[in-house]
């Protein structure tokens, strides 16, 4: 499972790592946030046996650390596949993610999830929308100002890389369709495959009403919630709100809280694109008060939060290959 490699009279080891659905947009994105590393070995495939379930399992019980870019189907027959116990997986898909014996891979949560990350064999990486929803919500839950019945209202703009390699060939074809050039406002069901991971992590009783929208830029995400304060533990300000955000995630690298009044004028969701960080913006008065969380869907929400949750679990410090 692990390669030596002897350098100036020293051995070290290479994690060995195996990215199933590497050819997708979330496995591009991990291979190059990791295929410069020295740290590691990548495990290869060979492009014409990426379907072959016999070369796919040779592959997946031969890493240390797998990580799944595939549809939620294939990620569940992947985990199925492997039979090596010393295999830990990271699942990008939303296939595991509020299945028990999956640990959810948000480390900034809270002390105890960094710490489960850290010691679990099955992560479930967190979906770009949920992202930005539980770093805002789940905060105000565990503090007690936000009540778990609260009837929370949230929606979510993001790049057309979110949706995969054919939205992104449908965004920058020569003769797309004209109505790609405004906001899409989509998942008109309120059914979007993230609530149910949105409810888990953050204690809601009850889903929130949630809209997604893509619009005509490549990657980058402003997911915004809204509050009426009177309907709040203590009617906290705004400003109050900025300030328990800011001391909950003081110690965080990559999560960080905007102070009150700094960003008061206009947000772009692409601000943080290229990054694994997430920046939360608060803003409002005595009455309501808008809560932002901008931040990469490739990066921090996608492919940068796998390879954050790696480097925990490998022990190693978690800006590794992020910066």
């Amino acid at each position: 499972m692990w390669l030596f490699i002897q350098e100036e009279g020293y051995f070290y080891m290479k994690t060995k790592v195996y990215i199933d659905g590497q050819s997708g947009t979330t496995g591009l994105q991990i291979y190059d946030r990791i295929g410069a590393r020295d740290d590691l070995e990548l495990l290869r495939i060979d492009e014409d046996k990426r379907h072959d379930p016999a070369e796919r399992k040779k592959f997946l019980n031969a890493a240390d650390i797998v990580f799944l870019c595939l549809p939620d189907a294939g990620a569940v027959e992947a985990v199925s596949m492997i039979e090596n116990p010393s295999v830990r997986v990271i699942d990008a898909s939303t296939a595991h993610r509020t299945e028990d014996g999956w640990t959810y891979g948000f480390p900034e949560l809270a002390k105890e999830q960094r710490e489960a990350i850290k010691t679990s064999r099955r992560v479930a990486n967190p979906g770009c929308h949920a992202t930005g929803f539980i770093s805002t919500v789940a905060p105000l839950v565990r503090m007690g100002i936000l009540p778990r019945d609260y009837p929370v209202t949230y929606f979510s703009l993001t790049g057309y890389s979110g949706g995969g390699k054919k939205m992104i060939a449908q965004y920058e074809a020569e003769d797309r369709d004209e109505s790609l050039s405004a906001p899409g406002i989509y998942g008109l069901s309120l059914h979007h495959k993230h609530v149910p991971e949105m409810l888990k992590m953050t204690g809601l009783a009850c889903a929130p009403v949630f809209l997604p929208v893509v619009d005509d830029y490549y990657k980058g995400m402003a997911g915004t919630v809204m509050l009426q304060n009177r309907l709040l533990e203590g009617h906290p300000t705004a400003e109050e709100i900025c300030g328990r955000l800011q001391d909950y995630y003081r110690d965080e690298h990559f999560v960080s809280v905007v102070p009150f009044g700094e960003n008061a004028g206009t947000l772009y969701a692409n601000e943080l694109a290229g990054t694994n960080r997430l920046k939360i913006v608060v803003c409002g008065h005595e009455e309501q008060t808008t809560i932002t969380a901008l931040f990469d869907n490739l990066g921090k929400g996608a492919s940068g939060a796998a390879v954050q949750n790696m480097n925990i679990m490998l022990g190693l410090d978690e800006t590794t290959g992020l910066e």
